[in-house]
């Protein structure tokens, strides 16, 4: 099994629906899988912008707290654990990636690596020695704290990642 079908095994267990594309077909796609209004924050994937879609960019608080579905760019995928790895951006993918419903992470297939240790490595290399932070995301939202398994209390009810193959 590839590095990325393990990624995607992974999130299939976590309730995560997931979508290989080529970047010619990221809009269309995109336009699929969110629910508006939309807001986002510009992901570092080589091919795709949010710029020519229906998702708000740079999004005021009040454009964030209206929006259903948040759209942002990950790192990393960590393939043993469905896990994304979201990096503290100007434009703000913590809040567009927390406060949404529903968050679509738009991932390079090549950013998929195969267990914790990697991403670890690669986090201390590549974030860590420049103090920046970042959010290793794991599913939608869910706690059993009260009771039942409720979705959705601390993040996002659904998660969708977009895996870009170019």
């Amino acid at each position: 099994m590839s590095t990325v079908e393990t990624f995607e095994h992974a999130l299939d267990g976590l309730a995560v629906e997931t979508t290989r594309l080529a970047p010619e077909a990221f809009e269309e796609v995109l336009e699929e899988v969110i629910t508006e209004p939309a807001v986002g924050a510009r992901p570092a994937v080589e091919g795709v912008s949010l710029e020519d879609t229906s998702v708000v960019l740079d999004p005021t608080p009040r454009q964030l707290e209206e929006a259903v579905t948040g759209v942002t760019g990950a790192v990393l995928g960590i393939a043993d654990y469905g896990s994304v790895v979201l990096s503290s951006t100007p434009d703000g993918t913590e809040p567009v990636s927390l406060f949404c419903d529903e968050h679509v992470v738009v991932l390079d297939a090549e950013d998929v690596v195969p267990d914790m240790p990697t991403a670890i490595g690669w986090m201390a290399a590549n974030i860590g020695d420049a103090r920046e932070s970042a959010i290793i995301a794991t599913g939608p939202s869910a706690t059993a704290d009260m009771g039942a398994l409720v979705r959705g209390a601390h993040g996002p009810k659904r998660v969708h990642v977009l895996i870009v193959e170019s």
